[in-house]
């Protein structure tokens, strides 16, 4: 049983998707947008957002993957092509026409992933902080980085000490502090984005999901997916974000499909950090391709 809800503002709708209960919200009317939540989030993590989008005339999904937020979290092996599919059947179940696809890190990466695969679902996608990948390919990280993640790796994978070694993580503190690094601006950094994080960690399954996700296949780069992309791209980019620096931004600033924008001194999570900006920039952006 998940014990997930979404904030105030955002109203949960169930749906049941191989067996799977999966949490997702729906607000307003309009052209379809679909937002996809990077790791360990959730469609709270729009909260800021999901308002403003739909109050513009938009109809505005967003969707907690499987293994997140208030979905469950089976024992199973999680990769980007499991998402993919949640997300395409969740296209032909709710949606049904042509959606613009908003994706925050990993969600990013699958958003470049269903415009390449399934364009007839896309007609555009917008990118925060886009992921460049699952995980980091071995050939990413230097010899000492690597070993450092292999033994970490092992130890949250072991049936053991991974319970006690997830339960040290998923603490309230550790997520703060955490977030203290990604976010440009600590303030943003609220009780209410802590608890959004912590409480999936508490449900059953959490911890096997997390080390099945750090085990996983980091999955296609985003130039193997942009050379297969027709439709246009609003790319929006945190330019203090440690995870995903600026410096992998570069194979997007030059796209004839592409639109690019810094975001100045915010981090990982701009449509978080920096709502106003970001709510902006994407309303400005479906205008000029509605």
């Amino acid at each position: 049983m998940v014990t997930a809800a979404a904030p105030a503002t955002l109203t949960p709708h169930d749906w049941q998707w191989q067996g799977h209960h999966i949490r997702y919200t729906v607000a307003g009317t309009g052209e379809p947008l679909l937002l996809i939540h990077g790791f360990g989030a959730s469609i709270g993590h729009w909260r800021h957002n999901i308002p403003v989008l739909a109050a513009a005339g938009y109809q505005v999904y967003a969707l907690d993957l499987l293994g997140f937020g208030g979905s469950a979290k089976p024992a199973l092996d999680y990769n980007l092509e499991l998402w993919e599919s949640q997300i395409a059947d969740f296209w032909q179940a709710h949606i049904g026409r042509p959606m613009v696809m908003v994706g925050n890190s990993i969600g990013g990466l699958l958003t470049l992933m269903m415009m390449a695969h399934r364009p007839e679902m896309t007609q555009g996608g917008i990118l925060i902080n886009c992921a460049g990948g699952l995980n980091h390919r071995p050939e990413e990280l230097n010899p000492l980085l690597r070993l450092v993640m292999g033994t970490f790796t092992q130890l949250v994978s072991s049936p053991l000490i991974g319970p006690l070694v997830f339960n040290q993580i998923r603490q309230r503190g550790r997520i703060k502090n955490t977030l203290y690094q990604v976010y440009g601006d600590r303030t943003a950094v609220t009780d209410e984005l802590v608890e959004l994080l912590y409480q999936p960690s508490c449900d059953p399954g959490a911890q096997q999901v997390f080390a099945s996700v750090l085990t996983a296949p980091p999955g296609p780069t985003p130039g193997e997916l942009l050379g297969a992309i027709v439709q246009p791209l609003l790319i929006l980019w945190g330019e203090a974000d440690p995870w995903t620096p600026i410096a992998g931004s570069k194979i997007y600033q030059n796209l004839p499909q592409g639109e690019f924008h810094i975001i100045p001194k915010a981090g990982h999570c701009p449509h978080d950090e920096t709502p106003d900006q970001v709510n902006a920039l994407i309303l400005q952006w479906l205008a000029a391709h509605g």
